[in-house]
This record gives structure tokens, C-alpha cells and sequence, in this order.
């Protein structure tokens, strides 16, 4: 039961971190509780535990982590848009503004809520808030 109750733990530490490195250890966890309902020896469970561990965190966690980096190329959608330029169409302050991005015209905002870009100047999107885009 303890080896489920570290699994429930650790699961919970990795949604909060998403370090990818707790989840390796529930994996961990969760192969010792299997042996422990197998009625293995603590011995075998504890060794599972590393064993599995160990492997998730040298042969899992590399892979998983270059597939949770998405590459610009395969963005879509306003995820997309995220470090692209734009043209400031109306001047864009910390309150409000308009760019030309990707051939639309877009609400905008200064990213720092302060600077002021003029009309004609090239800004580049930092990020997307809803329809607002925030420059820099």
C-alpha cells in the first residue's frame, strides 16, 4: 500500500513541476507495488524500484523531453504567431494598439506594459493573450 501511496505522490509532485523526473519515479513506485501484491520479498521491491527507475530516467525521460520541446516549424495555431514580427498599424501602447501579423491585423499591447512603439515600427510578438498580442 506504501508503494501506492508514493506512486499517488510523486504523480501529484510531477503535474506540479513537470519535470518529467518524479513521473520516472512513479514508474519506479508503481513496479515495486505490483511486486508487492505479487507478495515478492522487500528486497525485490525495493530493487525494482531502482532498477525501473533508474531505466526510466536514462532511457524514457531523454526521448519524452525532445518531444515535449515542439519545434517552431510544427507550431500551429497562435502558438505559432509566438516570436514572429509585426508591423504596428495604430501605435501600440500598454493599453492598446494594432499590428499587421501574418497578413491579419491584430490587437496589440506592449509586453511590458510601458513602452510605446510607433507607427511603421517592426515589433516582435512575445506573446499571445487571447486576441491581444504582446510585443516587445
Amino acid at each position: 500500500m506504501w508503494w501506492l501511496v508514493a506512486t499517488g505522490v510523486l504523480v501529484v509532485a510531477e503535474i506540479l513541476t513537470t519535470s518529467l523526473v518524479f513521473a520516472m519515479f512513479a514508474g519506479g513506485t508503481a513496479a515495486a507495488a505490483l511486486l508487492a501484491a505479487l507478495h515478492a520479498p522487500a528486497a525485490a521491491q525495493v530493487g525494482a524500484f531502482a532498477i525501473v527507475s533508474l531505466a526510466l530516467i536514462l532511457l524514457v525521460r531523454p526521448v519524452a523531453q525532445r518531444h515535449m520541446r515542439t519545434p517552431t516549424k510544427i507550431r500551429t495555431g497562435v502558438a505559432a504567431l509566438v516570436g514572429a514580427e509585426a508591423e504596428v498599424l495604430a501605435p501600440v501602447t500598454g493599453k492598446d494598439g494594432r499590428v499587421k501579423l501574418s497578413g491579419e491585423i491584430w490587437s496589440a499591447r506592449a509586453y511590458d506594459g510601458e513602452t510605446e512603439f510607433a507607427v511603421g515600427s517592426v515589433v516582435h510578438v512575445v506573446e499571445i493573450s487571447g486576441a491581444t498580442a504582446l510585443v516587445a
